[in-house]
């Protein structure tokens, strides 16, 4: 093994045990442990700390993933088990001897009687005593060196096994890929029956879960299904049209605030019909779009984003200031405001909410396709590439730049809408902005310019956190190494958005027509 091997391979273990500190410090060892612990159906009490067993599986997968990339230094080398011994055994022992300086230093602190949540509200004495294994310092150190090296060696032997295993894969799934095709899954792609029965399968699960799945649930999926309207709008500003607005929650605030003062019994007593005044919202949703476009159609990048940044805290700071108090009622919000209504017959319940949302979704979705796939959105897609030859081919990009702006903001608008009737309030901390970053980070996650990216994203970071409520701490957290991640991995997102493909017509090979002979004959 040669010295840059030795070097790639200290690097990673490096990093890998400032990672477990990281985790310590912010107390997150304890919270993941805990997870574990419940996944493998033991209980936890409340600020009960978890058993030793759980906090090493956690260090297991870290140490595994350790062993795993540093044995994988370059994708194509053909892996030998000497190699992968040695990388790994010293990426594993750099992390371990790391972590146990860590221990030394803080088991230390905490044996001397110093308060460490004077510094760290996180780090109290149990989660030092926990993560030292409940054993002396000097133990726990050499416990976490010997395992972290064990780990990282069997991460390594892992990713033998998995390129031995690659090409054996490969074949198999080809030769099935081949039978299927032959017997009856060649005859089932591009049958139009097909995807009419997957679509009716599909519309029957939307029909029937929200009956099932209870109060709490149609609410979480309901909040789901709001911002899915949020990145289907940011989407086209951003994925396809490739604007950088940061202030999208401007928009879901004035369409929040337009449908509440239209429909609320105060302060202005206008008291309208629901419908009419979902219409009024996202119509002003979309002439706000079009009138903070119109200034600043000249701006791109980091100007762009900087200026709608200022607008979104502008809307939000008026919305709790006393200067507006008589109109938006201020800090205060605006309450009771209307459900929606169908000849006459109110249905304000979780489930007839739900269904109005997933209808919503359904028809949002409609369009944005219809939108990408028509000339409109070959001209955003023309614009986010390269502004200045789309105008040079023709493509009048402030007039379609101007336009994804509106309907982007006419989806805020409709899902700010639906936000506030459905909470029957609405006020200015709803508006802050931790929404349009939430809403940028979906779209970034599931894939810039992809309808399907834009559901699964909003599924993975609205939908999984109340699903592991114990991270609700560590949202910024998670935010962040998410992104990190997608960015590593799969830096197109969950579903990458397909781009259009030239088909090209194949020339077909005709014979010369023959001549008609001349009167005279050949001269």
């Amino acid at each position: 093994m040669n010295k840059q091997s030795i070097q790639k391979s200290a690097a990673s273990g490096l990093v890998f045990g400032i990672i477990v500190i990281f985790f310590a410090l912010i107390g997150f060892t304890v919270v993941f442990s805990g997870l574990i612990q419940k996944a493998l159906g033991q209980s936890l009490g409340v600020g009960q700390i978890p058993s030793i067993s759980s906090f090493l599986i956690f260090l297991g997968l870290l140490g595994i993933w350790n062993g795993w990339r540093a044995s994988r230094q370059d994708k194509h080398e053909t892996l030998s088990v000497k190699k992968v011994l040695g990388r790994s055994a010293i990426a594993g022992l750099v992390a371990g001897v790391l972590v146990m300086v860590y221990a030394l230093i803080v088991g230390a602190l905490n044996n001397s009687g110093i308060n460490l949540r004077t510094y760290l509200s996180q780090l109290s004495s149990e989660s030092v005593r926990f993560f030292l294994f409940n054993q002396t310092i000097v133990v726990g150190g050499l416990i976490h060196v010997f395992y972290s090296t064990l780990m990282a060696v069997i991460g390594g032997f892992l990713a033998v096994a998995s390129e031995r295993s690659r090409e054996r894969v490969k074949s198999t799934r080809e030769s099935i890929q081949k039978w299927s095709q032959d017997r009856w899954l060649g005859k089932l792609q591009g049958n139009p029956y097909v995807s009419y029965v997957l679509m009716g399968v599909v519309l029957l699960l939307l029909v029937l879960l929200p009956r099932t799945w209870g109060a709490y649930w149609n609410y979480v999926m309901g909040t789901v299904g709001i911002y899915v309207l949020l990145g289907l709008g940011l989407n086209i500003i951003v994925g396809l049209s490739g604007q950088l607005v940061l202030g999208y929650v401007a928009f879901f605030a004035i369409g929040a605030y337009t449908f509440a003062l239209t429909t609320s019994p105060e302060p202005h007593n206008l008291v309208w019909n629901f419908w009419i005044a979902l219409g009024v919202a996202v119509l002003a949703a979309a002439l706000s779009g079009i009138l903070i476009g119109l200034p600043i159609m000249r701006l791109r990048g980091d100007y762009l984003a900087i200026v709608t940044l200022g607008f979104g805290e502008i809307i939000r700071i008026l919305l709790r200031s006393d200067i507006l108090k008589d109109f938006t009622m201020g800090p205060r919000g605006v309450r009771n405001i209307a459900g929606p209504t169908l000849f006459g017959r109110s249905f304000t319940t979780d489930v007839d909410f739900m269904y109005l949302i997933i209808l919503a979704v359904l028809l949002s979705i409609f369009l944005a396709r219809r939108w990408q796939e028509s000339s409109i959105g070959r001209a955003w897609l023309a614009i986010s590439q390269d502004e200045t030859v789309a105008q040079a081919t023709g493509v009048d990009t402030q007039k379609y730049k101007l336009l994804a702006l509106s309907l982007g903001a006419a989806f805020a608008g409709l899902g700010g809408a639906l936000f506030a009737s459905r909470n029957q309030f609405t006020g200015p901390e709803d508006h802050a902005l931790m929404v349009s970053i939430n809403v940028l980070v979906l779209v970034i996650v599931g894939g810039m310019g992809s309808i399907p990216g834009v559901v699964l994203g909003a599924f993975a970071l609205k939908g999984l956190p109340e699903i592991l409520r114990e991270l609700e701490s560590y949202r910024l957290l998670v935010f962040g190494a998410l992104l990190v991640v997608m960015m590593i991995i799969r830096p197109e997102g969950l579903w990458p958005a397909r781009r259009p493909k030239l088909e090209v017509p194949v020339e077909q090979d005709h014979e010369p027509v023959p001549l008609p002979a001349t009167a005279g004959g050949e001269k």
